[in-house]
């Protein structure tokens, strides 16, 4: 599992990036329990990922209305399969409207930079 925290800080509002191996639905759950095993990422406002495994496209906005798509089309443009990237946010006070979709890209941009 890769943790990227802070990456992203915009009128209070902060983001991490989290990734790794992933195969199914099921191992997407786990990998998700895994994370907010940690206090900080339990408490998070959203946790929106995205998995393409077994010609499945899998996503899950968590509240975040449309991140998770906007994650799936970024796996898809890269061609990664069987990996979960989850990007987490911490609701600062502030509406973002539209940027929050440009954080969410720029997290998974960071992400894929760091693998």
């Amino acid at each position: 599992m890769i943790i990227l925290d802070n990456v992203i800080v915009d009128r209070g509002s902060k983001y991490a990036v989290s990734g790794g191996p992933c195969r199914s639905a099921e191992e997407a759950r786990m990998f998700l329990a895994e994370l907010k095993r940690t206090k900080k990422f339990a408490k998070a406002t959203h946790n929106s990922w995205a998995l393409i495994c077994g010609g499945q496209m899998i996503k899950n906005d968590d509240g975040e209305a449309g991140a998770g798509m906007v994650i799936l089309r970024m796996l898809e443009r890269e061609g990664l399969h069987d990996h979960i990237i989850v990007v987490t946010r911490w609701f600062g006070g502030k509406h973002l409207g539209g940027d929050r979709f440009r954080h969410v890209q720029d997290a998974v941009r960071t992400y894929l930079k760091a693998m």
